[in-house]
C-alpha cells in the first residue's frame, strides 16, 4: 500500500512540475465557422475565404488559448473602405450576423490579448454571394451610305445584373438559345471597357424575324444555391424610346399656401414608359402626392420652390426628361443703414450736408419688387434734393436709396421704405428710419466692473456692452481670436440689447470677447468695438480620482494625490481623511502633489482614504480604497483532457486555476467553491483548504465529480484570507467528449462548436459542415440528408457533406480526428501485442445520388499513407446506422472519414456519435466490421510502471 501511495505522490509531483512551468502563456487564436456557409477554402498566401449567400446567417467563432484567459474582439475591414460593423466591435467569442447583406462582406479579424506578448490575430474573408434581377436596355443606330441607296437599322440589347460572383449571361429568342455564330444577323459580345459586367446582343440590319420575344438569363452557376434569373423583352416594329409632354407653364409663379399640380403625359414610347418626378435632383417633399404622371404639391411653401423634372423611362434609348420651375412669391429680410456725407471726415449728420438712407429687401421673383418712400406717412417722390434710386431688379437682394442733398431742419422726420410685389397677394414690408438732431452714430463702452468678469464654473454670466446713439444698431459678439467659436458653436452671435448671456459656463470659455456694432439697422460707419475679459474659476482637477489598493496586515505603503490643474492655482489646501477621521492637513508649496505614509497597516487602517484639495472655486478629491480582499482567481482554460467519464450517466472535470497577485494580501487559507446547474437557482458550496502560501503562477487543481451528463454547470470560486472573502470569478463547464492523448476512451457527438478538435483536411476538394435539423435552411436539397441527429433530436448537431452545386461528381471531403498517442514499451521492456481499439460511428446515407463513405487509419511515420478500414457505397435509406471496426495502431494516429460526392445533388452523407474505446468491439453491426492487424507493438502504460520501478529502487 505504501508503494502505491508513494507512486501516486511521485506522479502528482511530476504533473504539478509540468503544469506550474509555463502556466502563463500569450494568446493563440483560430477561427471556426458554422451557420450557412456555401464553401470554405484556403487562399494560397492569405487567409480562409468564407462564402455565404445574402440573407443567410453568418456565424464565426474565435477559439483561443492562453493564460490568463484572453479577451476577444472582432473587427472588420471591408474590401474597399474600412468601417465598423453593426456600429461597434463585438467583444465576445462568437460573431453572428443574421440576414447578412452584401455590404457586410469583407475581412473579419479576431483579436485576442491577455497582456502577455503580442496580441494574437487571425482573419477570415467573408464573401457574400447574391444575384439581382437582370435589366435589359435597348439602343439603336440608323445609318445611310452616301453612295449607295440602302438604309441600315441596328438594334443593341444590353443585359446587366448586379451579382457576386460575376454573372454569366445567355440570350434566348423565343425558345431558341442564341450563341455567337448561330445566326449571321446576330452578334453577341462583351464591351471591352465593361468586360464581365454586361453582355450585348446585336441585331444587325434588322430583319422581320428579329421582331420577337428576347430573354436574358443571368446565372452565377447555382453557387450557394442561387437560382438563375431572367427578364423578357418584346421587340417589335413599334419599339421606341419615350417622349413626354408637360401640360404646365414654365415658370409657374404662385403665392405661398396655394396648391400646385404638375401634369406630365407620355406622347410616345413602346413599351409604355414609367413616369417619375424629381426636384433639383433631390427627393420630393413628404407632403407631395404622386399619381402616375401627376404631381400635386398642397399648400406650397417658399422652401419647396425649385426646378421639378418629369423623367420617363422604358429601357429603350435614353430616358426623356422635361422640367419646369416653380417660383413661390415672397418678401423677407428687411434692413436699413444711414450713410453720413462721404465727402467729409465726420460720422455725424449735419445741416447743409448730404445724408443717404438705404433700404434692402429680398424678393421672389426679384423682377416684381417695387419700392416706395414715405416721409411722416406721406408719399415721397424723387426730386433734386430728395433723390430716390433703385438697384437693378435682377440683382439680389433689391436695394433702394434716398439721398437727401443739403440737409435742412425741415427735412427732419420719419422716413419709411415700403417694399411690395407688383401683383399683390403678399404682405408689404415697411422699414422706418428717423432723421433728427438726435440721430447720432453709435458708441460702445463696457460698464464699470464688467471687465474682467470672474465667475465659477457652472454659473450663468452676462457679458455687457453699453451702446449709445440713435438708432441703436444690432451688436455682434465674437471671440477676440476670430477662429475660436462662441459658446453656442457659432463664430458670431447677434444681440439687440448689448448683452451676451452664457449659461453653465465652462473653463474652456475663459478668454477675451469682442462686441461690435453692425453696419445694418444703424449707421454705415466704421464699426465701434469693445473688449470684455472673462475668467472662469474651477475646482482642482486631481489624480487618481479613485484607486483600489490591496494590502496585507503589517505592511507599509504610501498614498499620493497630484493636482493636474486648478484656477486659481496659488491658494491650494489639502486634508487627508480615513472615513470621516482627519489624519493630516496642510497647504501646497512649490509641489503639485501630497503624500500620506502608512508604516504598518492594522485592521483599523482598512477603509477609504480621501485627500481633498480645495481652492476658492471648490474641491477635488483623490480617493483610495485600502482593502485586504484577495484578487480573483484566474481559471485555466487550457487544461489538457479536463473532462473524463468512467460511468454512463455522470462525468468528471479537472478544475484548474491560478491566483492573481497572491502575495499582495495575506495568505489565502481556503477557497469557497460554489456550483449550480445552468438554468437552476440552487447552489452547492464547499471549502477547499490551502496549505502554505500560494506562489504566483502556481496551478491549483480540484476535481469535480458526479456531474450529470450532459448538463452544464456554473462554477464560482472565491478566495478567503483572514480579512475575509476576496473577489469571485465564474466560469461555465460544459459537457463534451474528452480528447485524451493517452487514449482510453473518446466520444464526440459534435454538439460543441469546437467539434472535439476534429479538423478539415487541407488537401481535399471541399469541407464537412456542422449542422442541426432545427437550423437547416428549407431551401437546401430535399430527399436527402437526415431530419434529426442520431439521437432523434432536431436541435442536436451532426457533420454532413453538402453535395449541391458547385460540387462535382467524385469530389472528396475528409474529416480528421485529433491525433492520439501510443506508447512503445511495456513495463518490463518486453514486446507485447499491439493495443486494440474499437472505432465506431453512426452514418446516414439517404438519396438517389449517394456516393461513398470511407474510413481510414493514418499513422505517424507512415509517409502520410492511409490504411483503409471501412467503406460503403450507395443509398442506405432514410435512417441512421452504426459502423464499428477494430484498429491496432503502432504509432500516434488519426482516423479519417471521407465522403465522396455522387452523380447528383441528392447525395448528402452525414455522420454522428464517433467513439474510440480501448478493447475489442462488442457486438459489432453485421457486415460492417473490418480488422487491421499490424505487427506487435509495446503496451501503452510504460510511463506509470517505469515510475513504479524507480520508486521500488528508491525504497531499497
Amino acid at each position: 500500500m505504501g508503494l502505491v501511495f508513494g507512486l501516486l505522490w511521485l506522479f502528482n509531483i511530476f504533473l504539478e512540475g509540468i503544469h506550474c512551468q509555463g502556466v502563463y502563456a500569450p494568446p493563440t487564436v483560430r477561427i471556426i465557422h458554422s451557420g450557412h456557409a456555401c464553401n470554405i477554402e484556403e487562399e494560397r498566401y492569405t487567409e480562409r475565404v468564407y462564402t455565404i449567400r445574402e440573407g443567410e446567417t453568418l456565424e464565426l467563432a474565435c477559439l483561443v488559448s492562453g493564460h490568463p484567459r484572453p479577451q476577444i474582439r472582432w473587427t472588420k475591414t471591408a474590401g474597399s473602405a474600412s468601417d465598423r460593423f453593426q456600429d461597434s466591435s463585438v467583444f465576445n467569442e462568437t460573431l453572428r450576423i443574421i440576414r447578412i447583406q452584401r455590404h457586410q462582406g469583407g475581412r473579419y479579424y479576431c483579436k485576442a490579448e491577455n497582456g502577455l506578448g503580442s496580441p494574437a490575430i487571425k482573419s477570415i474573408r467573408v464573401d457574400v454571394y447574391y444575384l439581382d434581377d437582370p435589366i435589359v436596355t435597348v439602343h439603336q443606330s440608323i445609318g445611310e451610305a452616301k453612295e449607295q441607296f440602302y438604309y441600315e437599322r441596328t438594334v443593341f440589347l444590353r443585359c446587366m445584373a448586379n451579382s457576386n460572383p460575376p454573372v454569366r449571361y445567355s440570350w434566348r429568342r423565343g425558345k431558341e438559345f442564341l450563341s455567337q455564330g448561330s445566326d449571321k444577323g446576330v452578334e453577341i459580345y462583351e464591351p471591352f471597357f465593361t468586360q464581365g459586367e454586361t453582355k450585348i446582343l446585336k441585331l444587325k440590319n434588322l430583319r422581320p424575324q428579329d421582331y420577337a420575344n428576347y430573354s436574358c438569363i443571368a446565372s452565377v452557376r447555382n453557387v450557394c444555391g442561387i437560382p438563375e434569373k431572367n427578364v423578357l423583352f418584346k421587340l417589335s416594329n413599334k419599339t421606341a424610346s419615350p417622349t413626354i409632354k408637360l401640360l404646365v407653364e414654365d415658370p409657374i409663379v404662385v403665392n405661398p399656401g396655394q396648391s400646385v399640380t404638375l401634369v406630365c403625359v407620355t406622347s410616345g414610347g413602346e413599351p409604355t414608359p414609367t413616369l417619375t418626378w424629381v426636384r433639383n435632383t433631390d427627393e420630393l417633399s413628404k407632403k407631395s402626392r404622386l399619381n402616375g404622371g401627376t404631381l400635386t404639391l398642397p399648400s406650397i411653401s417658399m422652401e419647396e420652390a425649385g426646378v421639378y423634372s418629369c423623367v420617363a423611362s422604358n429601357n429603350v434609348g435614353n430616358p426623356a426628361k422635361k422640367s419646369t420651375a416653380i417660383v413661390v412669391r415672397g418678401l423677407k429680410k428687411g434692413r436699413f443703414w444711414i450713410t453720413p456725407d462721404p465727402y467729409h471726415n465726420d460720422d455725424n449728420i449735419q445741416i447743409g450736408r448730404e445724408v443717404k438712407i438705404s433700404c434692402q429687401v429680398e424678393a421672389t421673383p426679384p423682377e416684381e419688387l417695387l419700392f416706395s418712400w414715405l416721409k411722416n406717412g406721406r408719399p415721397l417722390r424723387s426730386s433734386e434734393r430728395m433723390v430716390i434710386t433703385h438697384t437693378d431688379p435682377d440683382v439680389q437682394p433689391g436695394t433702394t436709396n434716398l439721398d437727401i442733398i443739403d440737409l435742412k431742419f425741415t427735412d427732419f422726420g420719419t422716413y419709411t421704405c415700403v417694399a411690395a410685389l407688383k401683383n399683390g397677394g403678399i404682405p408689404e414690408v415697411s422699414i422706418d428710419v428717423n432723421i433728427s438732431s438726435t440721430t447720432v452714430p453709435p458708441e460702445l463702452t463696457v460698464p464699470r466692473g464688467k471687465s474682467p468678469m470672474v465667475v465659477q464654473e457652472g454659473d450663468t454670466v452676462d457679458l455687457q456692452c453699453l451702446v449709445s446713439g440713435k438708432p441703436k444698431p444690432i451688436i455682434l459678439w465674437s471671440r477676440a481670436d476670430k477662429e475660436v467659436p462662441m459658446p453656442d458653436g457659432s463664430l458670431q452671435t447677434e444681440s439687440y440689447d448689448g448683452v451676451l448671456r452664457i449659461v453653465n459656463v465652462s473653463r474652456e470659455m475663459t478668454g477675451t470677447y469682442r462686441c461690435a456694432t453692425s453696419q445694418y439697422n444703424g449707421f454705415n460707419v466704421k464699426p465701434r468695438e469693445a473688449l470684455v475679459e472673462l475668467t472662469v474659476q474651477y475646482p482642482p482637477v486631481v489624480e487618481p480620482v479613485f484607486t483600489e489598493i490591496r494590502q496585507g496586515l503589517g505592511r507599509a505603503f504610501t498614498l499620493n494625490c497630484r493636482v493636474l490643474r486648478a484656477h486659481p492655482s496659488k491658494v491650494l489646501k489639502y486634508e487627508w481623511k480615513l472615513g470621516t477621521r482627519l489624519l493630516t492637513m496642510g497647504q501646497f508649496d512649490q509641489r503639485d502633489e501630497t503624500d500620506y505614509h502608512v508604516r504598518a497597516l492594522n485592521r483599523e487602517g482598512y477603509g477609504e482614504y480621501t485627500c481633498e484639495v480645495t481652492n476658492e472655486a471648490g474641491a477635488g478629491a483623490c480617493r483610495f480604497l485600502v482593502t485586504g480582499r484577495a484578487y480573483a482567481p484566474e481559471f485555466y482554460y487550457d487544461t489538457y483532457s479536463a473532462l473524463w467519464q468512467n460511468r454512463p450517466r455522470v462525468y468528471g472535470f479537472k478544475l484548474q486555476w491560478t491566483q492573481q497577485n497572491p502575495l499582495s494580501v495575506d495568505r489565502i487559507v481556503a477557497y469557497r467553491l460554489g456550483m449550480k446547474q445552468t438554468g437552476q437557482s440552487r447552489w452547492w458550496e464547499q471549502e477547499i483548504p490551502m496549505e502554505g502560501a500560494i506562489a504566483k503562477g502556481e496551478l491549483i487543481t480540484h476535481n469535480l465529480t458526479e456531474l450529470i451528463k450532459p448538463e452544464a454547470y456554473l462554477v464560482r470560486l472565491t478566495p478567503i484570507t483572514r480579512f475575509g472573502e476576496g473577489d469571485s470569478t465564474d466560469r461555465i463547464i460544459r459537457y463534451s467528449a474528452p480528447v485524451n492523448p493517452h487514449l482510453r476512451e473518446f466520444q464526440c457527438s459534435f454538439e460543441d462548436e469546437a467539434v472535439c478538435m476534429f479538423t478539415q483536411d487541407k488537401t481535399d476538394d471541399f469541407d464537412w459542415t456542422r449542422h442541426s435539423a432545427a437550423t437547416r435552411d428549407t431551401k437546401y436539397t430535399p430527399n436527402t440528408g437526415p431530419s434529426s441527429d442520431r439521437a432523434g433530436s432536431k436541435q442536436g448537431f451532426y457533420m454532413y457533406i453538402e453535395t449541391s452545386r458547385p460540387r462535382l461528381e467524385g469530389e472528396k471531403a475528409r474529416l480528421l480526428t485529433p491525433t492520439f498517442n501510443v506508447a512503445h514499451k511495456s513495463p518490463y521492456g518486453t514486446v507485447t501485442a499491439a493495443p486494440t481499439y474499437c472505432f465506431g460511428f453512426y452514418y446516414h446515407m439517404y438519396g438517389k445520388h449517394i456516393g461513398a463513405l470511407n474510413a481510414y487509419l493514418r499513422q505517424k511515420g507512415h509517409s502520410g499513407s492511409n490504411s483503409s478500414l471501412w467503406n460503403l457505397v450507395g443509398n442506405q435509406g432514410d435512417r441512421w446506422k452504426q459502423a464499428k471496426v477494430n484498429i491496432h495502431p503502432i504509432a500516434s494516429f488519426q482516423l479519417v472519414l471521407e465522403g465522396i460526392r455522387g452523380p447528383g445533388i441528392e447525395g448528402d452523407i452525414a455522420i454522428d456519435d464517433v467513439t474510440i474505446e480501448e478493447g475489442e468491439c462488442k457486438d459489432p453491426p453485421p457486415n460492417n466490421l473490418r480488422s487491421l492487424s499490424p505487427p506487435t507493438t509495446p503496451h501503452i502504460w510504460q510511463f506509470l510502471v517505469t515510475l513504479t520501478l524507480v520508486f521500488v529502487d528508491l525504497q531499497r
